[in-house]
């Protein structure tokens, strides 16, 4: 196995040549200088019995590490977009896999589950509803980003990119239920999953009611007038492209979440294990809704487009029904725009009434014939 993570290790950034232009490399880490107080950590602490140890020494992550190796309790570190200079003294201290740091630095990941010797992990995509006043062609729906969770037996480091997705509630939640997080980082990945899919369940109510707004107005009298058209097509478009990102997001978390309450793990607690099918389950009940979400709005679109298509077919009878009474007039005043001298009732007296009469009278029959077909 060694062999193969090694070949794996070398290939792997010929892979990914957009990432970046050069290959990845570490710093090897310095027991002389402390790198792991880093400015991309947020929060770091250790934990024993379910409460938080009010130590000085527990503030960078080499301290935290260094208390629970000799007392016991778990580590918990947070960090926010590191760079790869900020992550590599942590990154030794706990002895994580180079390729799991090279996902969690460069972000842009799927959501999955890995296992590296005696550690697990965990990417999920968050998602964040962005507020708007109206929909439009334009309109940002939903906002992504990543949490990204190292799972050993004693610590927990969690990586998020992106502005949104702050797990500092959370944390003081998880302090809050000393004997939930008792049950060590497993109690953590269990709450962080938790967190990420209430966070799905929130963002896909919000969607669903500009679906429904938007199906209001692509199907209500005023959409029919032809004003809108357009704008409603561009609207439904971009409101699919939302959430088919959503869907991205939701997806791929399906087999992980499912590893993760079905399949026993050293690494997870037998009573966390049973909540995680709870969360499992309310992911599976979102994945059924931003489907339902894509194959609505799929019909919408049809929909719209259908409409547009008989609306310009009425607007083409309403042309040819114009043109047609128009007709009239035009034949009658060419004939009579001839130059011949012997023309019916060119000299009567009456004869200019009378072709204006007919004329009137032959337009308002057709008129009257067009409009009961339903042509006007």
């Amino acid at each position: 196995m060694s062999m193969i993570r090694d070949l794996r290790a070398a290939v792997r950034p010929s892979l990914r040549p957009g990432l970046r232009k050069t290959p990845t490399t570490y710093t090897a880490y310095d027991p002389t200088r402390d790198h792991s107080a880093s400015s991309a950590v947020v929060d770091c602490a250790v934990y024993r019995d379910g409460q938080r140890v009010d130590d000085r020494s527990c503030l960078t992550p080499r301290g935290a590490m260094s208390q629970v190796r000799e007392s016991g309790g778990f580590a918990w570190i947070g960090l926010h977009e590191p760079t790869e200079a900020e992550f590599a003294g942590i990154a030794a201290e706990f002895g994580l896999h180079p390729l799991a740091v090279e996902d969690a630095v460069h972000a842009h990941q799927r959501p999955k589950l890995e296992r590296y010797d005696d550690t697990l992990f965990t990417v999920f995509k968050t998602i964040h509803y962005v507020e708007h006043a109206e929909l439009t062609a334009t309109s940002e729906v939903v906002e992504t980003g990543e949490v990204m969770c190292f799972t050993g037996p004693d610590f927990v480091i969690t990586v998020r990119h992106g502005g949104q997705g702050s797990l500092r509630n959370l944390r003081h939640r998880l302090q809050g239920e000393p004997e939930l997080l008792a049950k060590g980082p497993s109690a953590v990945l269990h709450a962080i999953a938790d967190h990420v899919v209430d966070g799905y369940i929130a963002v896909a109510d919000a969607v669903e009611l500009d679906i429904d707004q938007l199906e209001i107005d692509v199907f209500s009298p005023t959409a029919k007038k032809g004003s809108t058209r357009g704008t409603d097509t561009g609207r439904i478009y971009q409101l699919k492209r939302e959430v088919l990102e959503f869907k991205r997001a939701v997806t791929p978390l399906l087999r992980p979440l499912a590893l993760l309450s079905e399949r026993p793990m050293r690494l997870v607690d037998p009573d966390i294990q049973k909540y995680f099918r709870d969360v499992a389950d309310h992911l599976a009940r979102v994945q059924e809704q931003v489907v339902g979400f894509d194959e609505l709005l799929n019909s919408i679109l049809q929909a719209n487009l259908a409409q547009a298509t008989v609306a310009q077919n009425e607007d083409m009878r309403k042309i040819t029904s114009w043109a047609a009474i128009v007709a009239v007039p035009t034949a009658v005043c060419g004939v009579y725009g001839m130059n011949f001298d012997h023309m019916p009732e060119l000299h009567w007296k009456y004869g200019y009434p009378m072709v204006l009469t007919g004329i009137i009278a032959v337009c308002l029959t057709i008129h009257r014939t067009l409009k009961r077909n339903g042509w006007l």
